[in-house]
């Protein structure tokens, strides 16, 4: 089977499919409403990875390894991810100071955990959630496109930051899908979206000073 076959070998994909939209629908919208655990970073890696992560065990019947949750193409990752990087850091250096940005990002500076502790738990289950769970689950069904249609929802979650940014992440987004798909995990785009967000925040903070 190709890489970009579309498998069609049971109504089960299907369900599953169907079911990923749902559950991802309702995990972000429990943790837009609610305040479940002492940080909000928290209640993210609970909706967004730990229930995600047990609909795959317990109701799927599947292995995590399906949906990304494996090392993967590394050599493919470590190429993405150090390119990508590398990229960012020199955007960023000059999108950080503009006034939205510095108004937003500037303030998580100081946050309530180290900061690249603080990022990381931020981002692990958001990228799962979009990159691993709905992502590996819409691919049998939907093919290539489903690395366009997870990109839908992250954009939306990202309603309130910055205009710039939420605008750019149906294309941000696709490209993590692609990074995702090309390696089989989900590992890669975290790794690249946990070093944009880090670099970010000390690059506003900065520019405040």
């Amino acid at each position: 089977m190709g890489p970009f076959a579309i498998r069609r070998d049971s109504g089960s994909i299907t369900w599953r499919a169907g079911a990923a939209v749902v559950v991802s629908t309702l995990a972000l919208t429990v943790e837009h409403y609610h305040h479940i655990l002492p940080l909000k970073s928290y209640d993210r890696l609970l909706c967004y990875f730990v229930v995600p992560l047990l609909v795959i065990v317990l109701v799927f019947r599947q292995s995590p390894t399906e949906y990304g949750l494996q090392i993967g193409d590394w050599r493919a990752g470590l190429a993405f991810t150090v390119a990508a990087c590398a990229g960012l850091a020199v955007l960023m250096n000059f999108v950080a100071s503009t006034p939205a940005f510095s108004a937003y990002y500037a303030p998580l500076r100081d946050g309530p955990l180290p900061l690249p502790l603080y990022t990381a738990a931020e981002l692990f289950g958001w990228e799962f959630l979009f990159r691993g769970f709905l992502l590996f689950a819409l691919y049998p069904v939907c093919g290539p496109l489903a690395i366009l249609i997870q990109a839908v929802p992250f954009t939306v979650a990202h309603f309130g930051k910055p205009e710039l940014e939420t605008l750019s992440c149906i294309f941000g987004g696709s490209a993590f899908g692609y990074v995702a798909w090309r390696t089989r995990s989900f590992l890669y785009p975290f790794l690249i979206h946990w070093f944009l967000t880090t670099y970010t925040i000390i690059a506003a903070a900065a520019a405040l000073h």
